[in-house]
């Protein structure tokens, strides 16, 4: 059985965590998973997933929440961020799945949220979807079109509180710091007001001398086959936040990341998207030209306690994700193994 970072005696940063220590501490956010995991024959090997995250509980087209984008470095291949920046709101859930595949789950997404909302390109406007993605071609036979449409559906119905880590979902197939990665979650609670923000990662990146925490171990294969890698980083909250607020928010996350000892590669696409449920953007226009809304000053102390801990719950979920994936075989005979534990440099 495959264990938290906590579960392990590390403690990340100073700030205490929500109830789970996953993003669904923010009220109302759930997570599914579609795993696709199998052989279709001798040279054709299976390992990989989708993964939906869900800003709240409603519908998020008609009830839209602030969102913002990062792009550290933009080696990706993301769909709807450029309307995301433009309006400042997210209208689907979250999409993470494996890089030859953004179409086919935006199209999934897309068949979804028409049938919620028939709408949608009808008798109101159209629908930005966003889709993010990680290269998992190490260990999963991207070529062989494993991906449906229909799992976009799937994931997004398979959404709950309870989040599965590791080598599941989009992270099936995904290597981290030479090990193997994927998917990884945490939050963190301030301690005014009590809001919370969760991370959620998608972690495929770095080589296993990077990694902090740990001692090095080598790899008893060649790294220089596995791809510069990428992360997507999905930052949650339900403090009352702007999008403009939000940016600062996913600025932050990328130290998290960095901590963990990222060289952030040329190849790679590390991207986060943050939002916050703290308040909702109507579809329905009012007919009002103004719409008073509540909002943290950014010079409140409460700001760089929400910084903090975007900052901690990022790092821990990218730990959680090394130490929640188990050894995966994939393609080629090749093995994602997973990180022995006696490695950590505890204190």
């Amino acid at each position: 059985m495959r264990k938290r970072v906590r579960e392990l005696g590390l403690n990340i940063g100073n700030m205490k965590t929500g109830p789970a220590n996953q993003i669904t501490d923010v009220t109302g956010v759930k997570v599914g998973h579609v795993t696709l995991k199998h052989e279709m024959d001798l040279d054709t090997v299976v390992r990989t997933g989708v993964t939906a995250v869900l800003p709240h509980e409603g519908n998020p087209f008609f009830e839209k929440v602030p969102a913002a984008s990062f792009v550290l470095n933009g080696y990706g291949k993301t769909t709807g961020l450029v309307q995301v920046e433009e309006l400042g709101v997210l209208e689907s859930p979250i999409m993470l799945t494996s890089t030859f595949h953004v179409g086919d789950i935006w199209q999934g997404t897309l068949d979804y949220m028409m049938e919620q909302a028939p709408e949608i390109g009808d008798t109101t406007s159209s629908l930005n979807i966003v889709v993010g993605e990680c290269n998992d071609s190490y260990l999963h036979t991207v070529r062989a079109n494993a991906i449906q449409k229909h799992h976009a559906g799937e994931a997004i119905n398979m959404a709950s509180k309870k989040v599965e880590e590791g080598a599941v979902g989009a992270g099936c197939g995904m290597m981290c710091y030479g090990y193997k990665g994927g998917i990884g979650t945490s939050s963190r609670v301030t301690e005014m007001e009590n809001f919370t923000i969760g991370v959620l990662v998608l972690s495929n990146f770095g080589k296993r001398n990077e990694l902090q925490l740990v001692r090095y171990q080598a790899p008893g294969f060649d790294e220089s086959e596995v791809p510069d890698g990428s992360i997507m980083i999905i930052v949650a909250t339900d403090a009352p936040m702007t999008s403009r607020q939000l940016k600062r928010l996913a600025r932050r996350a990328t130290f998290g990341l960095a901590r963990t000892g990222s060289h952030i590669h040329n190849g790679s696409g590390d991207i986060v998207i943050a939002f916050s449920n703290g308040f909702t953007v109507s579809h329905q226009f009012s007919g009002a030209y103004v719409e008073p809304r509540n909002m943290i000053r950014d010079d409140h102390p409460l700001m760089n306690q929400l910084f903090q801990g975007a900052i901690e719950a990022t790092e821990e979920a990218i730990l959680n994700s090394l130490t929640m994936a188990e050894t995966t075989s994939g393609r080629k005979g090749r093995k994602g193994e997973e990180l022995p534990y006696h490695l950590f440099q505890l204190q």
